[in-house]
C-alpha cells in the first residue's frame, strides 16, 4: 500500500483486522457545536447592530456552553477545527480537549473562591459570574468526559510536523499582522493617543485575546481594526491548515501492485471502457480481502478520488470499496469516486455513499456506424473533404512502431499540447510510449506530404474494445481530421477485432439535450443556459457536439461522495486531477525557477530510470 505513517505500511488486511467502524457521535456534534460558534461569531463580529441585538443571547451562550467573541479570527479558528472535527482528526481532538480542560479548571477555581470567601462576592456582586461559572463548569466538564471516553473515535493522524510548522506559521504571520497593524494605526490614528498604538496593534494582532488596558479611551478608524483582524484570521487559517493537514499518501503504483492490476483486467477488463486507466503510476491501489477486486485512487485535497468502477470480480467489489473506505477513514479523507458506471454506482450507493448522474460517455458500436443518411452528412462530408485534400490514414499497435517513431510521435503530441501539463485521470492514461503499453493503438492522419498532422491514442477496453486516451492536431491543419481518423478506425476495426470504441465523455449531455427540446422547463432552460455560459471557458457544450455528430451510444457515467455538504470540495478535487487547476508545492516552484537545460536533463534522467 502506498500510505505510510511513521514507517508503517497499511494494507486492506490491517483495516479488517481492526474492525468494524465505531459510532462517531461524538466527532459529528462537536463538529456541528463548533461550526455554529463560528457562524454566530462571525455575524456577530462583521454586523455590529446584530452584535448589539444579541449581546443577551451571547451572554447565555458564554455563561451555559462556550466562550463566542465577536472576532472574525475567532470565528475562522473555530470553523476550521470544525472541519477537522469532522474528520476525526487527533491534533483537533486535542485542541478542543485543552480548551474544555481550560473551561473546567477556571470555571472550578471561580466557584472554590466563592465557597471560600463568600463576602467578597456578596461585596462586589459577583453572585451571577458565580451562578454562570458553575452552570458553565457542569457543562465543559460533562464535554470533557465524553471527549476522554471516546478519544478513539479521533484516529485521524496528521503528517509529521505539522504542530512545530504550525506553530512557526502563526508566528511569522502575527507579527505580519502586527507590523502592519503597528504602521496603519500610526499613519490613521484616529483618536488614539500615541502611547495606545502599540498595545492597541499588539492586541488586534492576537485577535483581543489578550488585554493590555482596560481603561484605553480613543481608537483608530473601524478600516484599521478591520485590516488587523482580517490578517491575523488569515495568519490562524493558515497556520491551523497546516496543523491539520491530512496524513499524505504517495501518488505512486508499485510494479507489483501494477501487474496485480493487469491481472484483474485481463480476466474482467471488459466490463468498464476506464479499466485500464487504472494502471496509471499517479494513482495507488488497494485490493479486496481475496485479491480479486481493487480501487485505485488518489488522493487529491483531503479526498480519496477513486476513477471509474473497481477493477475486478463483480462479487468482490464491496469488500474493495468497503477496504477503500475503511483506508479514507482512517486517515481523515473524504472517499468519492469519479466517474463510475451505472453497475460501479450501484456498488458504491451500496457501500453508502450518495451518487449523482454526471454526465454520458460516447460509444461506438463497430457493427452499428456508417457513414450513409441525412444525419452522417456533416461527417460524411468531413471525411471526404480530407481525402480530396490528399490526407491519407495510419492504424498500428504501439508495440508495431520502431523506438524513432513513437520518439517523434511522443514530440508531436508534446508539440500540440494546449496545456503545460498533461491532463487527466480518470478518462486518460498519461505515459504515451511506454514499453508496456504495446497493445494501445495508434490513429495517425498523414498530409499528401507524409508528415503527421493529427494522432489519437487508445487503450484496450477488454479484448475486443478500444477507449480514446490522447487526442492532438496541428492546430494549422484542415478541419474535419478528427472525423477522418474517427471514421478510418472504425473502418480498421476488423483487422483490429475491435467491436467497440469509447469516445469522449460529455458532461451534462443531458442537460444541453433536453434543455433545447420544445417545450423545456424554465428550470432546464435556465441550467442550460448557465451551461452555455461557462461552456465559453470549459467547453462543456463543444465536446457535447463533438461526439454527438457520431451517433453514438450513450452511456451514463456517475460521481459518488459521501456527503453532500463536502461536494463542492469533491469537485475541486476533481478539476486538481484533471489538471483543469494546478495547485503548485514548492518543489514545483523551485523547478520552474531552474534553466531550461537543468530541467531537460532531470526529464531524461527520469525516463531512463522508468525505462
Amino acid at each position: 500500500m502506498a500510505v505510510t505513517e511513521h514507517g508503517r505500511v497499511t494494507t486492506a488486511a490491517d483495516a479488517e483486522a481492526e474492525g468494524p467502524a465505531r459510532p462517531a457521535m461524538v466527532p459529528r456534534v462537536m463538529s456541528v457545536g463548533m461550526g455554529l460558534a463560528a457562524v454566530y461569531s462571525a455575524a456577530i463580529a462583521m454586523v455590529p447592530p446584530v452584535r448589539h441585538l444579541l449581546r443577551p443571547v451571547s451572554d447565555v451562550i458564554e455563561m451555559a456552553v462556550f466562550p463566542v467573541v465577536p472576532n472574525l479570527g475567532y470565528a475562522v479558528f473555530l470553523a476550521i477545527l470544525a472541519g477537522a472535527l469532522a474528520r476525526h482528526k487527533r491534533a483537533a481532538y486535542w485542541v478542543v480537549t485543552a480548551i474544555f480542560l481550560l473551561l473546567v479548571l477556571g470555571n472550578l477555581g471561580l466557584v472554590l473562591s466563592s465557597s471560600l470567601w463568600p463576602d467578597l462576592v456578596e461585596e462586589f456582586s459577583l453572585m451571577p459570574q458565580v451562578v454562570a461559572a458553575e452552570v458553565n463548569l457542569v457543562v465543559s466538564a460533562v464535554a470533557l468526559g465524553a471527549l476522554v471516553a471516546t478519544r478513539a473515535q479521533f484516529f485521524a493522524p496528521t503528517r509529521r510536523g505539522s504542530f512545530r510548522k504550525a506553530l512557526a506559521t502563526l508566528v511569522s504571520l502575527l507579527l505580519v499582522s502586527f507590523a502592519v497593524g503597528y504602521a496603519l494605526v500610526t499613519i490613521f490614528p484616529g483618536t488614539l493617543p500615541p502611547r495606545d498604538h502599540l498595545p492597541w496593534a499588539l492586541e488586534r494582532a492576537l485577535g483581543g485575546v489578550v488585554t493590555l488596558d482596560s481603561y484605553r479611551t480613543g481608537a483608530p478608524p473601524s478600516g484599521v481594526n478591520f485590516a488587523i483582524g482580517l490578517l491575523s484570521a488569515v495568519a490562524v487559517l493558515v497556520a491551523f491548515a497546516v496543523l491539520f493537514r491530512s496524513q499524505r499518501a504517495e501518488a505512486e503504483l508499485p510494479a507489483g501492485s501494477e501487474e496485480r492490476l493487469r491481472g484483474l483486467l485481463a480476466a474482467d477488463g471488459a466490463r468498464d471502457s476506464l479499466g485500464y486507466f487504472a494502471t496509471r503510476r499517479d494513482r495507488a491501489a488497494i485490493f479486496s480481502p481475496s485479491g480479486k477486486a481493487a480501487v485505485s485512487y488518489r488522493v487529491v485535497a483531503g479526498v480519496c478520488l477513486a476513477g471509474g468502477d473497481p477493477i475486478g470480480d463483480v462479487e468482490a467489489w464491496g469488500p474493495a470499496i468497503r477496504a477503500w473506505m475503511d483506508e479514507a477513514r482512517r486517515y481523515g479523507w473524504a472517499p468519492a469516486a469519479i466517474g463510475p458506471s451505472e453497475a460501479g454506482a450501484h456498488a458504491y450507493a451500496r457501500a453508502g455513499l450518495r451518487v449523482l448522474e454526471l454526465g454520458d460517455e460516447a460509444v461506438i458500436e463497430v457493427a452499428e456506424f456508417t457513414l450513409e443518411g441525412r444525419e452522417m452528412r456533416g461527417v460524411r462530408q468531413a471525411v471526404n473533404r480530407v481525402k480530396r485534400a490528399g490526407f491519407t490514414l495510419r492504424v498500428r499497435r504501439h508495440s508495431e512502431l520502431s523506438p524513432e517513431e513513437m520518439h517523434h510521435i511522443i514530440d508531436r503530441a508534446a508539440a500540440w499540447r494546449g496545456t503545460e501539463t498533461e491532463r487527466g485521470f480518470s478518462m486518460a492514461l498519461g505515459r504515451l510510449g511506454d514499453p508496456s503499453d504495446g497493445t494501445c493503438v495508434l490513429v495517425e492522419a498523414l498530409d499528401a506530404d507524409g508528415r503527421t498532422a493529427a494522432l489519437l491514442s487508445f487503450v484496450p477496453w477488454g479484448e475486443d474494445g478500444l477507449s480514446l486516451d490522447l487526442m492532438r492536431r496541428d492546430r494549422g491543419s484542415d478541419n474535419g481530421l478528427m472525423e477522418f481518423m474517427v471514421a478510418g478506425l472504425v473502418a480498421a476495426a476488423g483487422d483490429l477485432d475491435v467491436k467497440r470504441i469509447s469516445l469522449n465523455f460529455a458532461m451534462f449531455r443531458s442537460v444541453f439535450e433536453q434543455g433545447a427540446r420544445l417545450g423545456a422547463g424554465p428550470v432546464l432552460r435556465l441550467w442550460r443556459c448557465t451551461l452555455v455560459f461557462f461552456s465559453r471557458w470549459w467547453q462543456l457544450e463543444s465536446l457535447y457536439r463533438a461526439n454527438a455528430k457520431y451517433r453514438p451510444e450513450w452511456v451514463p457515467r456517475f460521481i459518488a461522495f459521501q456527503d453532500t455538504r463536502g461536494l463542492l470540495k469533491v469537485g475541486l478535487a476533481s478539476v486538481i486531477a484533471e489538471g483543469f487547476l494546478s495547485v503548485p508545492s514548492l518543489s514545483t516552484l523551485l523547478r520552474r525557477g531552474e534553466r531550461p537545460g537543468v530541467r531537460r536533463r532531470r526529464v531524461l534522467s527520469l525516463r531512463r530510470r522508468r525505462a
